[in-house]
């Protein structure tokens, strides 16, 4: 059942969990549901735990710390630097992939983690004013100091994942994939298998728009960053909704929910997939968890991805853009 990261002694739950939603970005979560739901993870066999050091201002490595402490044995654990936040200005963002910084994240992400090792540390995003194999390197000086175990990269291309590797092998690409955002299938993903690299999806339920949850913009909550996403706004959200129509119409002949076939969609894509859909419920990571039950035949899995080829809207507003499969 388990599934092996990149050539990495990491065997891993086919489908993992993403905590960001726990401390940031998606509306105020309940702390204890959190590290209910944390647990429940490790409890029903899901190992890789995601996070970064972003993820608010660094308190979502300090609730694993507050989840996890004495149970680090029983999961693997992944988080990213790279992406700089102005808590005075959340808007305000840089990205810092200089080798010096590398150091200085990794260091204070131990602090707050309450660890001695990351099992997998990514860069989040490139830093296109610091040579990738500057920053890799640095990376690599932290598996040589025991500090880090494997490196991966986050929304890379092919190309840079090629030079990167060349400095040092990365384990895993981390990039968005689900039934709305398939461009990772052109972009990244053949030098994925080349390398014999594994590709970790984040948003696998297309930010929660593949649960059915949204049917009108007024569903996100007012501090919800989803509020400033392309596709959940005016006409590109109503054009969406159609489209998941048919997918809900295609999960209810296979008698599961949509959430549970995009999920199977993605596993069905192959070995080296691993979906991190985010939750802050017990009772959503057990649904998630359920889609490793659910088997797709070639045609369906073909009828399912041609649904949300033409998807309305980008994936984030101009500035975010920027920074994808760089």
């Amino acid at each position: 059942m388990k599934k092996q990261i990149g050539k990495s002694d990491l065997n891993v739950f086919p489908i993992g969990l993403g905590a960001m939603g726990m401390s940031d970005f998606y509306g105020q979560a309940d702390e204890q549901e959190s590290i209910r739901t944390l647990h429940a993870a490790i409890e029903h066999g899901v190992n890789l735990i995601d996070t970064a050091d972003m993820y608010g201002y660094g308190e979502n490595e300090k609730l694993l710390q507050k989840a996890f402490n004495g149970k680090w044995d029983k999961l693997i654990l992944a988080t990213k630097f790279g992406i700089v936040r102005d808590k005075q200005n959340p808007a305000n963002r840089s990205i810092n992939g200089k080798p010096e910084y590398v150091k200085q994240a990794c260091e204070a992400s131990l602090k707050r983690l309450g660890r001695e090792t990351i099992d997998l540390y990514y860069l989040h995003r490139v830093d296109q004013s610091t040579p990738i194999e500057e920053t890799v390197g640095a990376m690599a000086e932290l598996v040589k100091e025991g500090k880090v175990r494997y490196i991966g990269l986050s929304e890379v291309s092919g190309e840079t994942l090629r030079r990167a590797n060349a400095v040092h092998p990365i384990t895993a690409v981390q990039s968005e994939y689900s039934l709305w955002s398939q461009d990772v299938e052109q972009t990244t993903l053949p030098t994925i298998r080349e390398l014999g690299a594994s590709l970790v999806a984040y948003s696998p339920l297309g930010r929660g728009f593949l649960t059915g949850r949204f049917q009108k913009f007024n569903d996100l909550p007012k501090d919800d960053f989803r509020r400033f996403s392309p596709r959940f706004q005016g006409e590109n959200f109503d054009k969406n909704l159609q489209l998941l129509k048919l997918v809900e119409e295609i999960a209810a002949d296979k008698g599961c929910k949509p959430s549970q076939l995009a999920l199977a969609w993605l596993l069905a894509q192959g070995k080296e997939v691993v979906p991190i859909p985010g939750t802050t419920k017990v009772v959503n990571l057990l649904e998630n968890i359920a889609a490793v039950n659910i088997s797709l035949t070639n045609d369906e899995i073909s009828r399912i991805g041609n649904i949300m080829k033409n998807i309305h809207g980008e994936r984030y507003d101009a500035s975010g853009m920027k920074f994808i499969n760089a």
